[in-house]
């Protein structure tokens, strides 16, 4: 079967007096059949070319699924008077959100089937969840298509009727008022997807009729309305890449107006909570790596701000937890994790964690009266555990572990992280594990390195059980931690964005050769991956490297950058100009120019490439990873892989149902394993 073979239709593109041919502008249009047509033959080609490992991806998706324990329950945390979790039947897609009240030991009380819901539907997802406070009202948005455009729907909880009211073409965010009655929720603008209004909305009333209580009208700014940890307050958040504003109102007086906590100053990002007479602020006030303040409720603007914990140039501030004893940090040292516990009156410390390289989060904590904090924990090697700790005691009691079906031994398995010394002498971090007894250090081991580098976002080395599907088959995975992310602090964020964006590539790069150089692997073995903005990181290296991998997955990758960015009615586009640059200003066209992806790919050889996409996407379009595709076709001069698998039916976040994902990761696993030339278990 031959590879399909896109038609051209050039399209002239002109900004700043430079001139760009795209001829597979066309794709743009989803309800275009010729496009549907193409979509259709390159999965139909996918289907084709990987029909050997056909039944390989489904000993493959059984052997992953045989892991995962299916009758399989969240730990319980206590709010309200009740214990809430979520649970998985045997064979169901979906969860199941329950409640006891008063006590673990009480009956059960089904609150939502998603299994129910979800049936005969080919997509189905539920979003925000929130009870009425009285505990009689259950406000949840589902999504049926994978948009991430959601309606909310009422569950009557003593009846389990669901309510004929619904609110349609909400985002997912939403809130309910301390009066049982009101629920204040956010809106997207049609064409951008931008969260940009929030409503309130009576029970009972018509939702046309609901009020807009806040837009956001700045463009590169969203908006979300959430609620403190002490349930008085609630907040209207407004955030842009580079700054915040929050609005407060008491949640017992849902007919008053919001007050501006701090209005926006350009550079200035702030998180605030509640406890006794202060807002408690996370923020970059002169502040690179953030810090904590308070300042008095009846006076909260900046000039107020009093520090609690100042700025440290070492240490990353990402989070913090109140407690009516107590104040709990997740802060980010040298690359990993640390909980700090300090006790109002007393000296703190810290928890102490083993591996050499981990993930460890403070977990659900809704109770304020309590000694006890709720953290998570898991590495390369350790499969995720859920831990309360005494904070009087010091006494740690683990309450779950993620259970691996058929059993996981850590031992068998080796993790480590090293350093990468990039061309300007910065020293990247690589996390990596493998199988210890499969694992001999002579450069012909296969390679899956991984990594994100955008917006912030920590890449932190965590367990897979699916994971284990390549580990057992000899392949070792790392992590790189490159810039872009936060992975050493706010520096490693700021090195990696707008005019810095290509250190993310040369990071990814200088990895791959330091694994080659140690011999952990080689280019003939060595595969590279990433999602969304990871993707564009693989279509950047691929281009600037293609010599340095055998094969690589790009999922839903974001690779046709200045025609996205020029394009404001895309979603995301305008909130994303202080993360990239804004290519209407020539300095950023012509920076973005030079590393987006599809707009160098060049007639040379790539390595073996698996893209997925989706039809439905509301972050990533489709047409991107599609017109990336069509045009490495006909231009590359090698004859490797080159396969498209778009989801007709999913979004951004692929299939919906915790086991279909699964059939879309085994057939990235065959292919990871054919080009080591495995086809069966």
């Amino acid at each position: 079967m031959q590879a399909p073979i896109a038609p051209k239709k050039p399209q002239l593109l002109e900004i700043h007096s430079h001139q760009r041919i795209d001829p597979y502008y066309w794709m743009n249009d989803r309800e275009n059949p010729d496009v549907i047509e193409y979509l259709n033959a390159e999965n139909s080609f996918l289907k084709e070319v990987m029909k050997p490992t056909e039944e390989f991806q489904k000993e493959l998706f059984a052997e992953m699924k045989g892991r995962i324990k299916e009758d399989d329950q969240t730990v319980p945390y206590f709010k309200s008077g009740y214990y809430w979790y979520v649970r998985y039947e045997k064979g169901g897609e979906y969860p199941i959100y329950c409640r006891k009240k008063g006590s673990q030991e009480g009956p059960e009380e089904i609150i939502l089937d998603v299994n129910e819901l979800a049936k005969g539907k080919s997509f189905y997802q539920v979003g925000g969840t929130a009870t009425s406070p009285d505990q009689k009202i259950l406000a949840f948005a589902a999504d049926e298509v994978g948009r991430r455009i959601y309606t909310i729907h009422f569950k009557n909880l003593a009846t389990g009727e669901i309510l004929a009211e619904s609110i349609s073409e909400i985002t997912g965010n939403l809130v309910w008022a301390a009066d049982n009655l009101t629920l204040f929720y956010s809106k997207q603008d049609p064409e951008t997807l931008r969260s940009h209004r929030i409503y309130k909305h009576t029970l009972g009333s018509n939702p046309s009729e609901d009020p807009l209580i806040f837009e956001e009208t700045d463009e590169e700014f969203s908006c979300m309305v959430h609620k403190s940890k002490t349930e008085e307050y609630l907040f209207i958040h407004s955030e842009s890449t580079i700054s915040s504003e929050m609005r407060f109102l008491k949640s017992d007086q849902p007919q008053g107006e919001f007050q501006i906590l701090q209005a926006r100053i350009p550079y200035l990002e702030y998180a605030a909570d509640h406890f006794e007479e202060f807002f408690w602020i996370k923020t970059n006030d002169n502040a690179q790596n953030f810090k904590l303040v308070k300042t008095p409720i009846s006076q909260p603007g900046k000039e107020n701000w009093i520090d609690v914990i100042g700025h440290r140039s070492e240490v990353l501030l990402e989070d913090f937890e109140l407690f009516s004893n107590y104040l709990v940090t997740q802060e980010r040292t040298n690359g990993l994790t640390q909980i700090q516990i300090k006790p109002w009156k007393k000296e703190g410390y810290s928890l102490k964690f083993e591996d050499e390289t981990y993930t460890a989060w403070v977990s659900t904590n809704p109770e304020f009266e309590t000694d006890i904090l709720r953290f998570g924990y898991n590495s390369l090697v350790t499969p995720s555990s859920v831990f309360d700790y005494d904070m009087i005691s010091g006494e740690k009691t683990l309450l779950k572990q993620q259970e691996v079906v058929g059993g996981h031994d850590p031992n068998l398995y080796h993790s480590e992280r090293i350093w990468a010394k990039a061309s300007d002498g910065t020293l990247v971090p690589i996390s990596l594990v493998y199988r210890k007894s499969l694992f001999i250090k002579n450069g012909q081991s296969p390679l899956l390195l991984y990594s994100y580098g955008s917006y912030g976002y920590s890449m932190d080395a965590y367990f897979s059980s699916n994971r284990l599907s390549l580990l057992d088959r000899g392949f070792v995975f790392a992590i790189a931690h490159i810039r872009g992310g936060e992975d050493l602090g706010r520096h490693w964020y700021e090195q990696g964005k707008m005019l810095n964006k290509r250190n993310t590539f040369t990071d990814f790069i200088t990895c791959a050769e330091h694994l080659i150089t140690e011999n952990y692997t080689s280019p003939a073995h060595l595969n590279a991956m990433g999602g969304s903005a990871g993707g564009l990181l693989v279509g950047a290296i691929l281009n600037l490297r293609p010599d340095l991998f055998n094969g690589a997955i790009a999922n839903v990758p974001f690779v046709d950058v200045v025609t996205t960015m020029l394009d404001e009615s895309i979603p995301l586009t305008t909130g994303e100009f202080q993360e990239w640059g804004n290519p209407k200003e020539k300095e950023y066209y012509d920076y973005m120019l030079s590393y987006s992806p599809y707009d160098n790919v060049e007639a040379k050889a790539y390595p073996n490439l698996l893209v997925t996409s989706g039809l439905h996407d509301s972050q990533v379009q489709y047409w991107e990873p599609t017109k990336w595709v069509a045009k490495l076709r006909a231009m590359k001069t090698d004859q490797n892989l080159l396969l498209l698998d778009t989801y007709m039916e999913a979004g951004h976040g692929g299939a919906s149902g915790r086991f279909n994902a699964l059939k879309e990761l085994a057939l990235e696993y065959a292919f990871l394993l054919m080009l080591e030339g495995k086809t069966s278990l």
